[in-house]
């Protein structure tokens, strides 16, 4: 076994999912106990890989993959590699299928970001009602977010739309100061408007109780690493910034493929 040359493969996984391991490593221990039981192979791949990968928890599953002769690892941060059968050799990148140009890796880790938003703590979001309100739009944003001002006023004009935000300060050392002051003004929903779309900084205390300490548990769960990233009705996740049109389109078809399960 080349230990030497898989730490050459991993240094940018691992130096990039650091920070998230520790976070993500009770959700991924969870994760792990609801999973099926790993076959013997696998549980030798795991422990290959655990020797380049040392964060406790840093690795959520192992598994044979229904493509090639791979093995599939998905670490705690949300990335994935794959391992040879004899756990001598790992590939870090994009695993793409030639005869269907297909992102294997892209589609799987759509499926593993995918959530059920009926297990979310909505009663700490802004909430806010478009028209009658039928589809769903959840979102995760920081108040110093560039992109997230760009969206807020773009969901001005969003029809027929509950929106469900969640404070998650994680850009600037301001950001949870006006996350508190937002949510404990006397109208929760203007004050997010009026700071994001008219840049008028809300008056509210800072001195109310307020979920943003546990937003930030839910933003780490779920390995939200940037804002805005929102989730539609059938779990699916977007992350960054997403015009208006594109974002309205989304929003009906998850609505009808939730509607139809």
């Amino acid at each position: 076994m080349n230990s030497k040359l898989w730490r050459a493969s991993l240094a940018a996984i691992c130096m990039a999912g650091s920070m998230s391991m520790s976070v993500a490593a009770d959700a991924a221990s969870k994760s792990s106990q609801k999973a099926r039981a790993e076959t013997q192979q696998e549980l030798e791949i795991r422990k290959s890989v655990e020797q380049v990968v040392t964060t406790p928890g840093a690795i959520d599953s192992v598994r044979k993959t229904s493509y090639g002769n791979f093995f599939e690892v998905v670490l705690s941060n949300g990335d994935i590699v794959y391992a040879d059968p004899s756990g001598s050799f790992l590939i870090s990148g994009p695993l793409v299928d030639i005869k269907s140009k297909k992102n294997v890796t892209a589609e799987r880790t759509k499926e593993l970001q995918q959530i059920n938003i009926n297990d979310l703590p909505l009663a700490n979001a802004i909430k806010q009602v478009r028209g009658n309100g039928k589809r769903i739009l959840i979102t995760f944003e920081d108040p110093n977010c560039v992109y997230c001002k760009k969206l807020a006023k773009d969901l001005v004009s969003l029809k027929d739309t509950t929106i469900y935000t969640f404070l998650t300060p994680i850009l600037a050392p301001d950001s949870a100061e006006k996350s508190k002051a937002i949510w404990c003004s006397s109208d929760r929903a203007k004050a997010w408007n009026d700071w994001m779309t008219e840049g008028k900084t809300p008056s509210g205390s800072t001195a109310c109780d307020n979920p943003i300490a546990k937003n930030m548990e839910l933003q780490q769960r779920l390995r939200i690493n940037g804002t805005p990233t929102m989730f539609l009705a059938d779990g699916n996740r977007l992350g960054g910034y997403v015009p208006l049109a594109e974002l309205d389109k989304s929003i009906s078809e998850a609505g009808e493929k939730a509607r139809s399960k």
